[in-house]
């Protein structure tokens, strides 16, 4: 990290020279090129920077357990709660097997007999 915090300070400050010498006069080509570069190496020390926090966040994270989040709760499995009950169906659906399909119509009541 000690690497990191020297890169950052050095191209901070050539950044900051290159800014005052590009501000005194924006019309030179050289000062202008020279005040690009130092930005892009700001920026390239910038990403390590940022590549460093996400490894270190990603390692921190790593060491905390997720907690489980209560619809996936052990206990309600146990109580003969089954979470998967509902893929099971589109499990089949999708094997290629074949159901039979009601027909749409209803059964009419049969006519009562008059006595």
């Amino acid at each position: 990290m000690d690497e990191i915090k020297q890169r950052l300070q050095e191209t901070s400050e050539k950044c900051i020279e290159c800014y005052e010498a590009w501000s005194k006069d924006k019309k030179n080509t050289d000062i202008n090129t020279a005040l690009q570069e130092s930005v892009h190496e700001l920026r390239r020390v910038a990403s390590r920077l940022e590549i460093e926090l996400a490894i270190n966040e990603r390692n921190e994270s790593i060491q905390k357990p997720i907690p489980i989040p209560t619809h996936r709760d052990s206990k309600r499995r146990v109580q003969g709660f089954d979470d998967n009950r509902g893929n099971q169906d589109s499990n089949v659906r999708n094997s290629g097997a074949k159901f039979e399909q009601k027909s749409g119509r209803r059964h009419r009541p049969s006519p009562r007999k008059s006595t």
